[in-house]
């Protein structure tokens, strides 16, 4: 499914209809939307107009983006699609014994549908071949911790903001 060989998806996403494929510049639109749409729930407390949180993500976006590069500029940043269509990201960094799920997102009206799930699943089957473990942080209002947890995850500490997460090999 994967156009890069790097990550194979194999049996563990037959049949979810999702693919992945290495994001490019043209992505751009569309990964700023999806930044908007996974943080826009954080800022409803500040009362701000809509167009003021829409700068203010966007200003975000592009701060995370760029610390994502320095940071990980070995990761495979890739686009999850739906029939040709993008839907989400998933962003591995691979160390020596560790694979890093640097982001993992998907548009809000593709949430809960099990995707999240078969997603992290390849990685965990692809970990378990290396020998790796696999780490994430997830911010500790997340109600994606339910998931990680279910999955296997287990909290190896906390920074005030985010729970860091390892699902051992």
């Amino acid at each position: 499914m994967m156009k890069d060989a790097r990550f194979d998806t194999g049996p563990v996403m037959a049949g979810t209809g999702l693919a992945l494929r290495q994001e490019a510049l043209d992505d751009l639109p569309f990964l700023e939307l999806l930044f908007i749409s996974t943080r826009l729930a954080e800022l409803e407390p500040t009362g701000w107009p809509a167009e003021m949180k829409h700068q203010f993500l966007a200003s975000q976006f592009g701060f995370q983006r760029r610390h994502y590069a320095q940071a990980y500029h070995d990761a495979d940043f890739c686009i999850v699609q739906q029939d040709d269509r993008p839907v989400g990201r998933l962003y591995l960094f691979r160390g020596t014994a560790d694979i890093r799920i640097v982001d993992i997102s998907l548009l809000p009206e593709w949430r809960g549908r099990g995707f999240g799930a078969a997603l992290i699943a390849a990685v965990q089957a692809e970990a378990e071949r290396s020998g790796c473990s696999v780490s994430l942080q997830v911010a500790l209002h997340n109600p994606a911790q339910r998931l990680y947890t279910r999955l296997g995850f287990v909290q190896t500490g906390t920074d005030g903001a985010s729970w860091s997460m390892r699902w051992p090999a």
